[in-house]
């Protein structure tokens, strides 16, 4: 790099950078709610629980890699539960069963799941539908 490159013009910017709060919110769970970014091999979920919520226990093919940014939460691991707050980093291997149960704040977590989760692109797409719909 020569510290000479151009600004990326505004198409260009368009296609790499997405402004995240901007992406419509999908509802994960009754008191989850996620802006969905899909790239081709990874997913990010900018993740909003609310307090007193519940995310039952799952698993999934893909790793996840949690981050709280904010409040904290009782992860559930393979039955155990882990009180986690912000600045904590949870790494949850392929299908290994875990859930998430709020107490009484809310609590956003950065979540990337490589793969993507195909049952998130399903909810995200009907999310467009519904606010396309919801235009016309």
């Amino acid at each position: 790099m020569s510290g000479k490159e151009p600004y990326a013009s505004e198409d260009e910017f368009k296609k790499r950078v997405i402004h995240y709060p901007q992406v419509p919110l999908t509802e994960l769970v009754p008191g989850s709610n996620s802006h969905l970014v899909f790239g081709e091999r990874a997913m990010v979920s900018f993740l909003t629980m609310s307090a007193n919520s519940y995310f039952p226990p799952h698993r999934h093919e893909a790793e996840q890699i949690m981050t709280v940014i904010e409040g904290y939460m009782d992860e559930i691991i393979e039955g155990k539960l882990y009180r986690v707050k912000k600045g904590d980093v949870i790494i949850l291997p392929s299908n290994i069963e875990h859930g998430g149960r709020l107490r009484e704040v809310d609590c956003k977590v950065i979540d990337i799941f490589i793969p993507p989760r195909e049952d998130y692109r399903e909810k995200y797409l009907k999310t467009l539908e519904k606010a396309k719909k919801g235009k016309n």
